[in-house]
């Protein structure tokens, strides 16, 4: 089955189990604006969770903030947002769709990639075991061809973001005969920036009204409480302050689901250290990161890092964690070196003092910054997407596809299902008993309705790691049948068992001790 067929099915899946909805959906949606249902809140909660435990539990040199939303407006002046932020736009004159020309031309990367990647999967099929994927990549006239393409595309594309050069953006996209979607023409416009901040008033009239902006990152919250946690929590370099929090842009192309939205919410970390030492800890933390995805266990090889071809105004060194969706290799988490620039822009716009004094140099100075950020829905939508999974099995002698998504359990919404085998015999009763005892432990769901093995394929579908049947020998030996959602295997245990089966499966510890 094609890519985008299996990610529609997903996106079809999200809405059918409860995990995400289109927001204002009885009005006909609001375009990039989503809505979490009740398993996707869940499964978002524990991913928030797994990211502000593993950074603030595990590290005694991070604490944690939550910041405003709204924001005094020269902030975004000093941070070199108002003047700045803006992404290069280009329209289809036939179609009147907007599209930000950077992506059109990343498409295009990617599709000489794709060829070279079939090549290689036709060839890994015909050869098998002996294969040499190295080899045929370096000699495979197809494949260097391909190769020779993406590198010229790949040069002229750096060059041109380096430099801002808008017009050798449109003149990439008509020389690579890049062609609009929807229509299918070239009758592009030029390329040119827009301003992706959200805009309101705050005040109580018109003239008085005081213009300002919906945060579009979570990072300056932090960068403008640095003092306030330093001086309050006697933090001493290195230290590093996490938030996890909504942000908003005004997204002209905003497509793939919850990849791209509107409203969206991040989880960051800004990392405080001594000027010079930046690039050891930009080091640091990016292994940590990258092995905080791995620990999930959706395959190493799906995981990549791609150093940015041109920096932020703000940066030393940047590098992006991509995963491969089922749309191809995409961010999902950035790790960047902001230098000193942030915090000398508010010193400078505030007028104020913000420095650290470091007794062991007996000198003040303004730190430099190692930054994390990820975005949860992006996140959530890796997870999901890892997660997703059609299976024949056999069933009465008839084959039957089943759809599981096999979620970590330490993050599934759901984590046990107990049903009573028949509404009757006082089954259900004993099945509400075993739930009053691990519903404080355990996010719990009762499930009497439709046939064993139908709750059992409805299970599998939200995600829910064990299903607890309770039948008649339950009320003569205190036992009850455990199925295991990814096996299908079943074991008769004992009640006073489960809890302790079933933490050990959920448990973040776990997943922590990958982190060591």
């Amino acid at each position: 089955m094609a890519q985008e067929d299996i990610f529609k099915k997903l996106v079809a899946h999200c809405k059918e189990y409860g995990y995400v909805f289109q927001s204002s959906e009885i009005y006909d949606g609001l375009g990039a604006v989503y809505d979490y249902g009740q398993n996707g809140v869940e499964l978002k909660n524990n991913i928030k969770k797994y990211w502000w435990d593993s950074m603030v539990l595990l590290h005694e040199n991070v604490v944690g903030i939550d910041s405003a939303i709204f924001m005094h407006p020269t902030i975004w002046k000093a941070s070199g947002h108002v003047d700045a932020f803006n992404d290069p736009l280009i329209d289809n004159k036939d179609s009147k769709k907007r599209y930000r020309a950077d992506v059109l031309i990343e498409e295009q990367l990617a599709k000489y990639e794709e060829k070279m990647d079939k090549e290689v999967a036709k060839a890994q099929k015909r050869f098998g075991d002996a294969f040499d994927e190295k080899q045929f990549r370096e000699t495979n006239p197809r494949v260097l061809a391909n190769q020779e393409k993406w590198n010229a595309l790949h040069q002229r594309f750096s060059d041109a973001l380096n430099a801002s050069d808008l017009a050798e953006l449109k003149k990439i996209i008509e020389d690579e005969e890049i062609v609009c979607p929807i229509s299918g023409s070239r009758n592009w416009t030029d390329v040119r920036q827009f301003n992706l901040m959200f805009s309101t008033e705050m005040g109580s009239t018109a003239d008085g009204a005081l213009k300002i902006y919906l945060r579009p990152e979570t990072a300056q919250g932090i960068f403008v409480n640095y003092l306030n946690v330093q001086k309050t929590g006697r933090m001493k370099i290195p230290f590093g302050i996490a938030q996890i929090g909504k942000a908003f842009r005004n997204e002209i192309v905003a497509r793939q689901f919850i990849f791209r939205m509107r409203e969206f919410e991040q989880m960051e970390m800004q990392f405080f250290v001594k000027p010079g030492t930046e690039l050891e800890w930009f080091d640091l933390w990016r292994e940590t990161r990258i092995k905080w995805h791995r620990a999930l266990g959706f395959g190493d090889d799906n995981y990549r890092f791609h150093v940015h071809e041109k920096l932020a105004h703000y940066a030393n060194a940047a590098v992006d964690v991509e995963y491969k969706f089922p749309f191809g290799f995409k961010e999902v988490e950035g790790i960047h070196s902001r230098t000193d620039f942030d915090l000398s822009q508010h010193q400078k716009y505030s007028g104020k003092k913000i420095q650290y004094f470091d007794p062991e140099l007996g000198e003040s100075y303004v730190p430099y910054v190692v930054e994390t950020s990820i975005g949860v829905d992006r996140m959530f939508l890796q997870v999901v997407s890892a997660s997703y999974c059609e299976e024949e099995v056999e069933s009465n002698g008839k084959v039957d596809t089943r759809v599981v998504m096999k979620l970590p359990p330490v993050l599934a919404p759901v984590k046990l299902a107990v049903m009573p085998l028949v509404k009757k015999d006082g089954l259900p009763e004993k099945a509400r008993e075993i739930i009053d005892d691990l519903k404080f432990d355990f996010n719990c769901q009762y499930d009497e309705k439709d046939s064993i093995g139908k709750r059992y394929r409805r299970q599998d579908a939200i995600g829910t790691p064990f299903c607890v049947t309770v039948d008649h020998q339950t009320l003569e030996d205190q036992t009850v049948t455990i199925r295991y959602r990814d096996t299908m295997e079943q074991d008769r245990v004992a009640i006073s068992e489960l809890k302790n089966i079933i933490a050990d499966q959920v448990s973040f510890k776990k997943l922590f001790a990958k982190l060591k």
